[in-house]
């Protein structure tokens, strides 16, 4: 009988540790996401991907290159990178006509979305721009 137990103890714990391995998985920001970005003072639209990974409490990434209002956008590294009580945040540096600048994202993890904001600095001595942005993952 005590073989039985044993058995039986070992197959209920190494369920526990798969349910707890998915939930975990489940949780992770990990993967591709894209959102359409609304094109500036009501320009066209375009298409937006972002690559993460957090491994060892440590989010890092990249937003993938695509096309946008002004042209081909290279692929960028993200920085300052965290991902803590479900929100994802992290920046991105672009350049612009010589200028480089730093747009800040955040958002909540829900399943498969990001929901958030992202602010783009103020040009020109002008105010920051704070935007509203909803990712899905890419299965």
């Amino acid at each position: 009988m005590r073989p039985l137990r044993r058995l039986f103890a070992a197959f209920i714990a190494a369920c526990v540790v798969t349910a707890a391995a998915f939930a975990a998985d489940a949780a992770s920001p990990s993967g591709t996401w894209k959102w359409t970005q609304a094109g500036r003072d009501g320009g066209q639209s375009f298409e937006r991907k972002i690559q993460l990974d957090y491994k060892d409490g440590k989010l890092t990434g990249k937003m993938l290159a695509g096309e946008g209002p002004m042209g081909a956008m290279p692929e960028a590294a993200i920085s300052d990178g965290s991902f803590k009580d479900a929100v994802v945040a992290f920046a991105v540096v672009r350049e612009f006509n010589g200028q480089s600048f730093t747009i800040k994202y955040s958002a909540k993890l829900d399943g498969d979305t990001l929901k958030g904001t992202f602010v783009f600095p103020g040009f020109n001595g002008g105010e920051p721009t704070k935007l509203d942005w909803v990712a899905t993952r890419v299965k």
